[in-house]
């Protein structure tokens, strides 16, 4: 009878695994530096030489990328779900616009879910810094840029995903961040126009979200981050309808 050889485990490869792991919880992020050699290794309780080739080894895997005199980083498009080319297109798509919408209806409302499940200290400080950013763009409304405030309100939510401990929602939030951001700043202007008081209905839900996941409500966080979108989602379809009746007056007009 013929036995295979048992082949040893190198340091660097449980030192890979760490690695790796820590891409894909988070920790460390798509484009982010790593810590510098020294104290990486430090950190590990390994020598430099085997940590140098755990990063090889993510280098050949394109996890990491080396660059020269500057450390070495994350890789740009680690959970990137759409290219830059197609988030143009998707944004200039009304369909798609709603797409995304219907979308995160399902992703969002999970990541709540399970944030209120299974959220940290660390988690809840996060989000709690996430969330007082959204009411400071709210507090200064006539101040505040759309950008900005759609950056506020996409961070909130990436927090939750963070906080959520799944990584295939975590990864798919970070992929859809920049879409995330466009739609939001998409929809709050023709939002804010169509109903008066749509600020007020988001600093309110937005809040319950809050403090649901925070005390650890979790069908409830699930259940007020779907009414969220719904609300959102019955606010644009009727700027549609109202700009397909501006569209056909004017059309009228012109007869």
């Amino acid at each position: 009878m013929g036995f295979d050889q048992v082949r040893q485990r190198r340091l660097s490869d449980d030192i890979v695994e760490q690695l790796e792991k820590m891409i894909l919880e988070g920790t460390l992020k798509s484009g982010g530096r790593l810590p510098a050699e020294r104290a990486l290794a430090e950190q590990f309780g390994v020598s430099r030489p085997s940590l140098r080739e755990a990063i090889q080894k993510l280098t050949a895997k394109g996890l990491l990328v080396s660059r020269q005199g500057g450390g070495n980083y994350v890789v740009e498009n680690i959970g990137s779900t759409f290219s830059d080319p197609l988030l143009h297109l998707l944004e200039s798509s009304p369909d798609a616009q709603r797409d995304l919408l219907e979308f995160r209806h399902t992703l969002e409302a999970s990541c709540a879910y399970y944030a209120a499940m299974r959220a940290t200290e660390m988690d809840r400080e996060r989000l709690r810094l996430a969330f007082e950013s959204l009411l400071d763009c709210y507090s200064r409304a006539d101040e505040v840029s759309r950008a900005e405030e759609g950056a506020a309100d996409a961070n909130f939510h990436l927090a939750i995903a963070e906080a959520s401990h799944n990584a295939v929602l975590l990864h798919t939030i970070r992929g859809l961040f920049d879409l995330l951001k466009r739609n939001v700043v998409i929809n709050i202007g023709g939002m804010y126009k169509q109903r008066a008081e749509t600020r007020d209905m988001l600093i309110k839900q937005h809040r319950e979200l809050y403090v649901a996941i925070i005390e650890g409500r979790a069908d409830e966080a699930r259940e007020v981050s779907s009414r969220h979108l719904t609300y959102v989602q019955e606010v644009l379809e009727e700027v549609r309808q109202q700009v397909q009746r501006t569209a056909r007056a004017e059309r009228r007009n012109t007869m």
